[in-house]
């Protein structure tokens, strides 16, 4: 398959939550593959199905040489006080600000045979997990900043090259 390129914000998907993935559809495998390939360029640590343009649940992650994929994933732990720790988004690039997370995350899901697959971990795979299940409820990470800092983020996103 190959690499798909980011949709950016501002593109209606990334505002809409993601359909399940429905197991052994046509396209599944084609989308991860794609999931795939479209994280492991360097400095992606993940990338949720929307953006690459498709609503559907799933995402794929690249986090300390852990490269993989998960369907359906529902978040089913947080834990430890949230921490202001610097974020940023392909589909905002460009552009890191100081946003609360969960020090650890746990996430369950299934692969493309309906097996269970559970994903957990702490510092950033736990950013990760909570920031690609953000994407799937069509929630942009910058939605959830403190209001000064969002104010601040949104016009210097609006005052952007790409934007």
């Amino acid at each position: 398959m190959t690499d798909r390129p980011i949709r950016l914000f501002g593109d209606p998907i990334l505002r809409s939550p993601s359909d399940p993935v429905k197991l052994g559809a046509p396209g599944n495998e084609g989308l991860v593959h794609d999931l795939i390939d479209t994280v492991t360029l360097p400095g992606r640590a993940g990338v949720a199905a929307c953006q690459i343009g498709v609503g559907l649940r799933a995402f794929s992650y690249n986090v300390d040489g852990q490269i993989g994929y998960v369907l359906n994933p529902e978040v089913v732990e947080l834990g430890g006080e949230p921490e202001l720790v610097d974020e940023g988004c392909l589909s905002v690039p460009g552009f890191y600000f100081p946003r609360l997370r969960y020090p650890f995350a746990r996430v369950v899901g299934v692969d493309l045979e309906g097996n269970r697959v559970e994903l957990q971990g702490e510092g950033l795979m736990a950013q990760a997990l909570q920031h690609e299940t953000d994407h799937l409820d069509g929630q942009l990470y910058v939605m959830g900043l403190e209001p000064e800092v969002k104010r601040d983020a949104m016009r210097q996103i609006r005052e952007s090259d790409w934007f």
